[in-house]
C-alpha cells in the first residue's frame, strides 16, 4: 500500500467492524522512536531558503527521507526545522 520509503510502510493494519457488519481497514498509529536513539550520519547546516527535501536528498541522496530527518529532530512540523543556521540531526538510512 506505501512505497518502501515511506515512514508508515511498516506499520500494521487494524481493522473495525461496524454495527452493520462493516469491515474498516487502517494504518495503526505509528510511533517515531526518540530522536537520540537514532544513529547520527551527520549534522547538516541549514542554509538561506533550504528545505527538508533538499537536505535529506544532499545528505541521504533521497528527497522522500526528509521524514527521517524530521524524526532524528523530534519534529512534528517539519517547516519548523528549515531556520536558516539551524543544526540537524541526519539519521543513518535504514538497511
Amino acid at each position: 500500500m506505501f512505497d518502501p520509503t515511506s515512514r508508515y510502510a511498516n506499520v500494521g493494519d487494524a481493522r473495525y467492524t461496524t454495527r452493520d457488519g462493516q469491515t474498516i481497514v487502517y494504518k495503526k498509529r505509528r510511533f517515531a522512536s526518540p530522536a537520540a536513539s537514532m544513529p547520527l550520519l551527520t549534522l547538516a547546516t541549514v542554509a538561506q531558503s533550504d528545505r527538508l527535501d533538499l537536505i535529506a536528498y544532499r545528505t541521504l541522496g533521497r528527497p522522500e527521507l526528509s521524514w527521517r530527518i524530521a524524526d532524528a529532530n523530534d519534529a512534528l512540523d517539519p517547516f519548523a526545522l528549515v531556520v536558516p543556521g539551524q543544526v540537524l540531526r541526519v539519521p543513518r538510512p535504514l538497511p
